[in-house]
């Protein structure tokens, strides 16, 4: 008789939500103190847990590892040898889009503004920019920027689309990054959806800002790293821009940031995939790797460790 695959689960919500399965040991351990084994064949860390808690890997043999996040900045430094390790791409996308969406319309139609007005019993019924017929440019074209694509051009937008590489689709044309600073001045609404990395840390620097037009819109759900922060606080506080960030550098902003009162300037929490979306697909996820596992094959996402 075969050994059960033994997979490590961050909680009991994810335990019980993936219930009893023949052939599979569940564990519940959330990289906190000592592991309750020394080999997992699938490893599930906490939501939004930092990279350095896979150190407590070192000491256990690791099959797979399954982030419950899409991007994997900083992990290849602490991932064990030979472990493979999964982003949850396919879970995050629906969440972050519907959260870009709305920061955009927030932001458009004025939303922060409107509800300071009813604290103060303010009636300010001034004309707002639209979303639709605004020229949106999408940096970043994954799975994230697909989904958000897909929710703008219902609205009436125009949406430019910019990946690593120009490559075209059943749309048209998919302008490379080496197109940037061609296309920036072009747009009302740039939207950041890049993955951290060397390429793309402080990415949105004083240039960037520099080349996007007078009163646009800069919407950031990548990572925080990947604006610089001195420079966008330049632009907006002067209010020739403004910003909807989800991500901020540093994370958690601090209280007394003068990021957080500046005028046009909205801020949410890094909330992109915190929906009720989330925990079903990530369940999902689970159980397909799981299912691969038992059948022998190649588990999906693997991003590291091949």
């Amino acid at each position: 008789m075969s050994a059960p695959l033994r997979v490590a689960l961050p909680d009991r919500k994810m335990l019980d939500a993936l219930e009893p399965i023949a052939g599979v040991e569940f564990v519940l351990w959330d990289l906190s103190g000592p592991p309750p084994s020394g080999r997992f064949d699938l490893l599930v860390p906490p939501y939004m847990g930092k990279p350095a808690a896979l150190a407590a890997l070192d000491c256990v043999e690791v099959g797979l590892v399954q982030s419950q996040s899409i991007g994997y900045d900083g992990v290849a430094a602490v991932l064990p040898g030979g472990c493979l390790f999964a982003n949850a791409a396919g879970v995050h996308e629906t969440s972050t889009a519907e959260l870009a969406l709305g920061m955009m319309i927030a932001s458009q139609r004025g939303m922060p503004d409107f509800a300071r007005n009813q604290v103060s019993g303010t009636w300010d019924n001034s004309h707002r920019p639209s979303l639709a017929d605004r020229r949106v440019l999408l940096v970043g074209y994954g799975g994230v920027g697909k989904a958000i694509e897909a929710r703008l051009l219902p609205f009436e937008t125009h949406v430019t689309r910019m990946a690593s590489r120009e490559r075209d689709d059943q749309r048209g044309r998919i302008h490379g990054i080496d197109a940037l600073y061609e296309q920036l001045p072009l747009h009302d609404i740039v939207v950041i959806s890049v993955p951290l990395s060397e390429r793309t840390h402080q990415l949105v620097d004083r240039k960037f800002l520099a080349a996007m037009p007078d009163g646009a819109l800069l919407v950031n759900v990548a990572r925080g790293p990947v604006a610089n922060t001195d420079a966008l606080r330049a632009e907006t506080s002067s209010g020739r821009l403004r910003a909807a960030l989800d991500v901020t550098d540093p994370e958690p902003l601090p209280a007394s940031h003068p990021l957080w009162t500046t005028p046009g300037v909205l801020i949410t929490p890094h909330v992109g995939g915190a929906s009720s979306a989330m925990f079903p697909r990530m369940v999902r996820l689970v159980r397909q790797q799981i299912s691969l596992l038992l059948a022998g094959g190649e588990p999906v996402n693997v991003v590291l460790g091949r």
